[in-house]
């Protein structure tokens, strides 16, 4: 009999005994309908990821993993703010995974190269390749936006969607707390309607800079489009990944008058409408 080869990390999905051992054979594993009943005299099948330990199995070894194996899971979490390159190298160090390969994995599958992972707790399965990983997260990842999606506007079109995303993804960076998310996308209107340039420092926190300081030299010799100094309007990709809050307030903006905001000693931010009254806010925070 011929063994079975797979990869050492496996999905099962859940169901039925003969909708796993369809799912399984539309994989090219070499099962077929009569594995079913000898499947049912074994045991019932695992669903998620299971660690079939070796990549080629007898076909006994193969059903009997199906029953009594299942892969070690590792929490991994995506704050709302981070940026994927800091992601990629989480997931690499937690799952001890190929950074190089993750990259590759990403650059190939994701629609943009940022903003397209829904921050989360993800139960990841240890062994699972670069290729499977980066494809499951922006499958799931889809999903939930699609449905968020549906929940705002009743339909869901990608480029529509990732443009409110990128708005969304300086709110995160600039704002406080959750609270603060309305009022700094209003602010983001109100200046892209009155033609002023955003001049937003979060905006630099771009990739692997998301967790610099922003200097004058940065916002000086920085030419990307996520230097919001030098280019009008928001950037062209989003600059991180972003929460629903953030998403929310990106579509449904505070209706408010205010240009400007700075951060005070509280931590929280002082927002206004007259520039000279923002400069005094910063006198006031910069003593």
């Amino acid at each position: 009999m011929q063994p079975i080869y797979t990869p050492k990390v496996l999905y099962i999905p859940t169901g039925s005994i003969n909708k796993i051992i369809t799912h399984l054979a539309s994989k090219d594993y070499n099962v077929c309908k009569i594995d079913s009943f000898l499947l049912r005299m074994i045991g019932s099948p695992q669903s998620g990821w299971i660690d079939m330990q070796t990549k080629r199995n007898t076909k006994a070894d193969f059903l009997y993993k199906l029953t009594s194996s299942q892969a070690a899971l590792q929490n991994v979490t995506l704050i709302p703010g981070e940026t994927t390159y800091v992601f990629l190298n989480q997931l690499a160090d937690n799952l001890h995974l190929d950074r190089k390969k993750l990259q590759q994995a990403f650059e190939k599958y994701a629609p943009l190269k940022e903003g397209v992972f829904v921050p989360d707790t993800y139960r990841l399965p240890i062994g699972i390749t670069e290729e499977k990983l980066i494809k499951v997260l922006l499958n799931v990842s889809h999903k939930k936006m699609k449905e968020l999606s549906l929940k705002f506007f009743g339909s869901y079109n990608e480029k529509k969607w990732f443009h409110y995303v990128a708005i969304a993804s300086v709110i995160q960076k600039e704002s406080a707390n959750k609270e603060e998310m309305p009022l700094i996308s209003s602010v983001i209107y109100n200046r892209i309607n009155k033609g002023m340039k955003l001049q937003m420092d979060g905006t630099l926190n771009y990739g692997k800079y998301s967790h610099e300081k922003i200097t004058p030299y940065r916002i000086r010799h920085d030419n990307t489009t996520y230097n919001t100094y030098k280019h009008s309007g928001i950037p062209k990709t989003p600059v991180c990944n972003v929460s629903v809050d953030a998403i929310r307030a990106a579509i449904f903006p505070k209706k408010t008058k205010y240009l400007y905001f700075m951060k005070s000693k509280k931590g929280t931010h002082d927002f206004t409408c007259n520039y000279s009254t923002h400069l005094r806010n910063i006198s006031r925070a910069t003593k």
